[in-house]
């Protein structure tokens, strides 16, 4: 009699409460699911034997890890970002990793829209002021209007395109910076694309929608931020490690930027001593800019659609490490 053992989807790490969606995909399919908590390579190791799937959110899925699971068909990040998870050693081991690029992309460019018109108002500095008793303008002066400031968008990607968009409709002037785009050229909306060192010269509030790479990593560093106008603003709901946190602190200081919004963090969560939440200038977020009620929904079941797929034997979609299927 033959032996069908059940096919099986871990979830090694994640933050949120609630599996029922991840359950109901992978219940409708016949495949199990199982839920840990690793956050070490052993504990990964350990949590994934047998997986034929996996689900990862922070956890470090490394070569050491993909050579003790010489089962598993596909790695599912929860999320944009693949920065976690080595390229080079899954399609090495022939597994391919797959993320979900779009499921956020209105979320975060309003989170990003909100975090530049705190900025550009002032408005979190006139409430902690306010509660402390000050009853005035003095700590946001001078504040201009949005019609006379200029945008500029760092990663012309489907996240930086959309925030471009909302930034337009606002009546900001808006420019953009993409390696991947030719210079003097503009999208299809109409974002004229420039120099990233033009955008950094030229923009008021500048917004950050790169992947965190090599290339990017510290991309915003001392040379760069003072480069930026006096009175500049600047957000970040990118990566953390594309801002050098201690070349903006020491920046902060100077007006260039005058202020900045962070949702992400090079260490996260922020430490309870971090310098940066103390600065007067610095508007801070949780990581919180991915999330709605709907984005949320949708991630989930995407993702584990598409380890269900790779379950199937079939080519799962969004396969970030192309490589591993011509290789």
């Amino acid at each position: 009699m033959e032996n069908h053992q059940r096919q099986r989807i871990t979830i090694v790490d994640c933050d949120q409460e609630s599996f029922v969606v991840e359950q109901e995909v992978a219940g409708a399919a016949g495949i199990e699911l199982v839920k840990a908590q690793a956050t070490t390579e052993d504990e990964v190791i350990a949590a994934a034997q047998g997986a034929d799937a996996i689900l990862v959110q922070y956890a470090p899925i490394t070569d050491r890890v993909l050579e003790a699971l010489p089962g598993l068909r596909a790695v599912g990040r929860y999320g944009v970002g693949v920065d976690t998870v080595d390229l080079e050693a899954a399609t090495a081991h022939g597994v391919p990793v797959c993320n979900v690029p779009d499921y956020s992309i209105e979320d975060v460019s309003d989170h990003a829209i909100a975090l530049a018109l705190t900025l550009v108002r002032g408005t979190a500095q006139l409430d902690r002021r306010l509660r402390a008793g000050q009853y005035g303008l003095a700590a946001i002066k001078p504040l201009h209007r949005v019609r006379e400031q200029t945008f500029g968008v760092v990663g012309l990607g489907r996240i930086g395109r959309a925030t471009a968009q909302k930034a337009r409709a606002l009546g900001f002037t808006v420019i953009g910076s993409d390696p991947m785009l030719e210079v003097g050229s503009s999208t299809d909306d109409g974002t004229p694309v420039v120099p990233f060192e033009d955008l950094l010269e030229g923009s008021d509030v500048i917004s950050l929608h790169v992947p965190l790479t090599a290339g990017t990593h510290h991309l915003i560093d001392a040379a760069a931020l003072a480069r930026m106008r006096s009175g500049a603003m600047l957000v970040n709901t990118c990566r953390g490690g594309v801002v050098d946190t201690e070349a903006l602190l020491a920046a902060l200081g100077t007006g260039r930027p005058r202020s900045a919004a962070l949702d992400v963090f090079e260490t996260e969560p922020i430490p309870a001593g971090s310098p940066l939440l103390n600065e007067e200038n610095l508007v801070l977020t949780p990581h919180a800019s991915w999330y709605s009620e709907e984005s949320e929904t949708e991630l989930k079941r995407r993702i584990t659609e598409a380890m269900v797929t790779a379950c199937r034997g079939e080519t799962p979609p969004h396969v970030v490490n192309p490589g591993v299927l011509t290789g």
